[in-house]
Formats: structure tokens, sequence, C-alpha cells
């Protein structure tokens, strides 16, 4: 019996995760924080794919919480063997605000939660000798869109780390940037789709079959589509005067 943890899995990228890995014959345990939405989500999946799915309702933002869900990561009795460390949300607050808890709450969900479940997931799966491990990144974390950008910035380092100190072990862990992705994670950030050209965006369920793909590879970095691997390239080669530039224009599509 294969069991999979995706965190942020009843929405966007986490549910297409959801959806493909109990296609595959995975059980779930499916954590977020509206518990009507995670008990929908898990009956759903249970009928269509005959899968058990165990739900945790957590505010991945709370210590407190985030042990709770470590702790069933090192549950030795009912081991998990995949972890997607998927929660997130966009952050449209500027650097300069003087309110800086919506940056602070991003710092809490995307880097100390990926951090405190990745130690745990990673603790777990070396001693049992096998894992995997997928912590979902942006193309957004190579260019320099306040703080957002930091800490994508800093979950794809710190996979690489990550997979560094598992290397040998039987854990393999991979890094996912996404571009952009057909949810509703945009609107919430406040971003016009309108104002990105169509051809940039990419299937989110597409995204999460290449993922996986390259899981299998034992890929350390995923970078679904031609046009975003084509992007990064860019990206990484341009000089960094031109990638703040693009920054602030892409900036520009947000509302106000």
């Amino acid at each position: 019996m294969v069991t999979a943890m995706v965190t942020g899995g009843t929405s966007g990228i986490g549910a297409a995760f959801a959806r493909a890995l109990a296609n595959r014959g995975d059980d779930l345990v499916i954590v977020a924080r509206d518990a009507t939405r995670l008990g929908e989500t898990a009956e759903s999946l249970r009928k269509e794919y005959g899968i058990a799915v165990e739900t945790i309702s957590a505010d991945l933002s709370d210590r407190d919480d985030v042990l709770r869900v470590a702790a069933r990561l090192e549950d030795t009795s009912a081991p998990i063997d995949t972890l997607v460390n998927n929660a997130g949300f966009g952050v449209h607050t500027s650097l300069l605000a003087a309110d800086t808890t919506p940056h602070e709450k991003a710092l809490d969900v995307m880097v100390r939660a990926v951090l405190m479940l990745g130690a745990a997931a990673g603790r777990t799966m070396r001693a049992r000798g096998s894992g995997t491990i997928v912590n979902v990144s942006s193309v957004a974390g190579f260019i320099t869109m306040g703080s957002y950008s930091a800490v994508k910035a800093w979950v794809a380092s710190y996979s690489q780390g990550l997979a560094v100190e598992l290397a040998g072990s039987g854990v393999q862990v991979t890094t996912l940037c996404p571009g952009w992705v057909k949810t509703e994670f945009h609107s919430r950030a406040g971003i016009r789709e309108s104002s990105i050209p169509g051809f940039l965006w990419v299937d989110v369920d597409e995204l999460v079959a290449a993922c996986l793909a390259d899981v299998a590879k034992g890929k350390v970095m995923s970078v679904p589509s031609r046009r975003f691997k084509f992007l990064m390239f860019v990206i990484k080669h341009a000089p960094r005067s031109g990638i703040r530039w693009a920054s602030g224009r892409i900036s520009s599509s947000r509302n106000d």
C-alpha cells in the first residue's frame, strides 16, 4: 500500500496532485485549512478512484498545527511514501508596507512549514530507505517580484540542499517550478489573467503529470513545458538588471 500526503490538496496544483496520485492507486492524506472543503474533496476522491483518503485540517501558519502534520509524517505504523509540500498563496503586499503581516504569514506557510515537514518526512523516509518529497517552488523564485519571489527562491535552494543531504538514502527530492498555471491562484493573488499572453498558460493536470514523470526520472528540478524551460534558460543567463526590469513589468499586471 502506497500513501501520499499533499498539503493544500483541495485546490489548484495540490488538488491536481491529489487526483494524479489517486489515479495511479495511491492512498492519500490531504492537508488544508477548510474542514468542510477537505471532507468534500476526500469523499469525491474516494468515490472516483476507490482509494482511502485521510484528512488533516491544519493552518500551516500555526506552528502547533505544523507539528501535528509532522507527527503524521513520522508515524511509522502508517508510513507516508510521498510528501507534496504544496500549500501556499500569492503575496500582493509591498515590501515597504507598514503592516508586514502578509509577508510573515508567507514565511510561516511557505518556508517554516516546508522546512519542518520536509525534515520530518526526510528523517522518516531515510530511516525506511525510500520515499519521495516534492516541494513546490515557482519560476517566480528566479526573478524579483517581492517577498513571493524571495520565498520561492528559498524553496528552490532548500530543496536542492535537502536532495544533497538525502543523496544515496533512497529518498528522492524534486523541486517543482511552475510558471503560469490555470488555477484560481492568480485571481486570489490579485493578478489579472488577461494581462498574461495565452501561450504562457500551462494546464494544471499536464503540469503535475510532467512533474511526476520528472520524479520518476530522478530529477532534482522539474520545470514543466518547453516554453518555461526556455524562460528559465533566459533568466539564468540574462543580466540581473534585465531581470529586475522584467520583474517590474510583470508586477504591473497585478490589481491595485
